[in-house]
């Protein structure tokens, strides 16, 4: 799967969490988030027990919470979309501080806040105790079709190299005296998004060309496979086992 690869959402660590297989945490975080949106909206204590669970499980990985409440933040777009819901939804009106709110956008609100959060919430916590490379070692693991993980791993690559390049055009204009300040300084910055596609286009060739030299034929070597014990299964079945005896609860009471 190439070279080790670090990613702004990795926290460096040795917990119990840490420790897990990828393809285990892939799992048990997937299931987990199928059983939050499959639990009624009305069950609100539910949600209440499955971000408690979630915090045990951001004990047992060591991760501060500042560190993962900054990185909820990417959730903002889906809060906004979620406030809006009451004022455009149709249906019954309820009056809430003088205002008048529709009561099947409050629950809709709710719904997306809650099982969104949670959602996101997860996956934070995932990739905060997962490297990237061995996120993409576990998808292949869990028989993602090859091809898909191929894809994922050199958008991934090709991002941070593409990202890389467009640094350092920016830091060569503004070594020329360059300043986007306007209208007027769209032309410029059209150009360098020209050139930008033209260096990654013919980056891609060069490395595709170099692949193949080195005897690629359309799947990447594995040079290490990942294996788990029934420990690590039971232990990472914990957390979604736990959400779905909650989720039956709130289904029953």
């Amino acid at each position: 799967m190439g070279a080790g690869h670090a990613h702004k959402l990795y926290r460096h660590g040795h917990s119990p969490v840490h420790g897990l297989p990828p393809h285990c945490k892939i799992a048990a975080t997937f299931a987990f988030v199928v059983v939050v949106v499959s639990t009624p909206r009305e069950a609100m204590w539910a949600f209440g027990l499955y971000a408690v669970l979630l915090a045990v499980v951001a004990a047992a990985a060591r991760a501060p919470a500042g560190f993962l409440l900054r990185r909820l933040l990417i959730e903002v777009p889906f809060v906004a979309f979620a406030v809006l819901m009451p004022f455009v939804a149709e249906g019954e009106q309820v009056q809430v501080l003088g205002l008048s709110l529709s009561v099947s956008g409050l629950w809709g609100a709710w719904n997306v806040l809650a099982k969104g959060t949670l959602g996101v919430a997860a996956s934070v916590l995932l990739a905060s105790t997962t490297e990237l490379r061995a996120l993409l070692l576990g998808l292949q693991r869990l028989k993602l079709p090859p091809l898909l993980v191929q894809i994922a791993s050199f958008m991934i690559r090709y991002g941070d190299v593409i990202t890389g390049e467009l640094r350092r055009m920016s830091i060569a204009r503004r070594s020329r005296g360059f300043e986007a300040r306007g209208v007027r300084h769209w032309g410029v910055l059209a150009k360098t998004a020209g050139a930008l596609f033209i260096r990654s286009y013919e980056r891609g060739e060069r490395v595709y060309l170099a692949m193949v030299s080195r005897g690629y034929t359309g799947s990447m070597p594995v040079i290490d496979d990942v294996t788990a014990s029934r420990a690590q299964w039971a232990y990472a079945a914990v957390l979604p086992v736990t959400a779905l005896a909650v989720c039956l609860m709130g289904w029953t009471l």
